[in-house]
């Protein structure tokens, strides 16, 4: 029997995350939309929605219909000289399952895994259940969690078989430049080693410095040896569809996950597969993007401004994409233990949030910190964070 670690913050959020009363700010997707919110975003107002109710519930296409990936694929496309055809793009389960077949289909015993480090427990975990190595490439709080290459060189083994990075990251919403993209490329290639992009939470890249662009997807950069995933439950606010996908240069992995895929869920649901066809759409992609992006700034001035406001007992590196912030609280100097500071704020405001060494940290790694999901309704991250401040001029001050 294969042996994994219990999956913390899913854990977490759900013992949690149905308390009665919750203000949830521990949630990392943007703002959920319904249908009809989805609908009213469209320039054309006089075409149909999403959903073809005459279409018969069959599997459907196996690998997600020629229109959903073909949009898919476009969603790569940007800063790319060569786009991804649609046929190397299949859809998924959301994130999470497509995350699990790459794994499961590429890594086993004697490969050795790079992996990024704070990050989605499930990068580092799932090769490592599966008989692989895995080095923990640690982002440093100093450097704004923006990865080292010298410190990549210093992992990497002969067997390295895979890097594994998630751009914007999450915890730390930070954002790995195009820069450094370009040097972990230039680094893997002439190894041969894939480089596998969770990339959940692009295209959110909101807020970064004025002479920064938003950097291209890991699959824009020419090396074929590339893989990336997606969904959208992060970017684009409709986790309730669970659909996400997998897109490689390399059609031999493609064929490889596919052939595995067939073990599992086989196809996606024919109306999630409508409905997120409908959301990238060109009548309504621009209007979501700029939706989520705009409650991303305004929700992250407020955060900033918190953060700024309780300065003597808490501090971050201000993310710069994505929807999670990670900040650390002290009290009378030292870190906070995290797990009891969660609880404990729960019970007495019903302000829920994650801590940090016990999602996302191995150890005493991340003492005290704590992750805030902070693009939601803008009403309940004000009112969340309005409760927070009371306890903290209580308890902590």
């Amino acid at each position: 029997m294969v042996k994994i670690q219990p999956f913390e913050v899913e854990q977490w959020m759900d013992r949690y995350e149905l308390t009665p009363g919750v203000i949830n700010i521990a949630e990392t997707c943007a703002a959920s939309l319904s249908i009809d919110d989805l609908v009213g975003m469209s320039v054309n107002q006089n075409e149909p929605g999403p959903l073809i109710l005459s279409v018969k519930l069959t599997y459907g296409a196996i690998r997600g219909s020629q229109t959903l990936r073909q949009k898919v694929a476009s969603l790569f496309d940007r800063a790319s000289p060569v786009l991804i055809p649609v046929e190397n793009v299949i859809i998924t389960q959301g994130a999470i399952m497509a995350n699990f077949l790459l794994f499961y289909t590429l890594i086993g015993p004697g490969d050795h895994v790079i992996c990024v480090y704070p990050t989605y427990q499930q990068l580092y975990a799932v090769p490592k259940s599966l008989g692989a190595e895995v080095s923990l490439w640690k982002l440093k709080e100093e450097h704004g969690y923006i990865p080292d290459l010298q410190d990549l060189k210093r992992l990497a083994k002969p067997n390295t078989k895979m890097i594994v990075i998630n751009n914007p990251n999450n915890p730390t919403g930070s954002t790995i430049p195009a820069s450094v993209l370009k040097e972990l490329i230039a680094f893997a290639e002439p190894r041969g080693i894939i480089v596998f992009s969770d990339e959940v939470y692009s295209p959110l890249y909101h807020s970064l410095p004025s002479d920064q662009e938003a950097p291209p997807s890991i699959l824009a950069l020419g090396y074929e040896k590339t893989v990336a995933t997606g969904s959208m439950s992060k970017a684009f606010a409709l986790a309730g569809i669970r659909l996400g996908w997998i897109a490689s240069r390399d059609p031999s992995i493609i064929e490889a996950v596919s052939a595995a895929r067939d073990y599992t869920t086989i196809s996606v649901s024919q109306l999630d597969d409508q409905v997120a066809a409908y959301a990238l759409s060109e009548p309504v992609l621009p209007s979501l993007l700029k939706r989520n992006e705009g409650l991303a700034r305004t929700n992250l001035a407020l955060l900033s401004a918190f953060v700024e406001r309780y300065r003597s007992v808490c501090s971050w590196v201000k993310p710069t994409a994505g929807t999670t912030a990670l900040i650390q609280f002290r009290k009378n100097g030292v870190p906070v233990d995290d797990p009891e500071f969660v609880v404990d704020v729960l019970d007495k405001t019903k302000v829920l949030f994650m801590p940090g060494s016990a999602c996302f940290g191995l150890g005493k790694d991340l003492k005290g910190f704590v992750r805030i999901g902070y693009v939601c309704h803008t009403e309940v991250l004000g009112n969340g964070l309005h409760e927070l401040g009371r306890y903290i001029e209580k308890h902590l001050l």
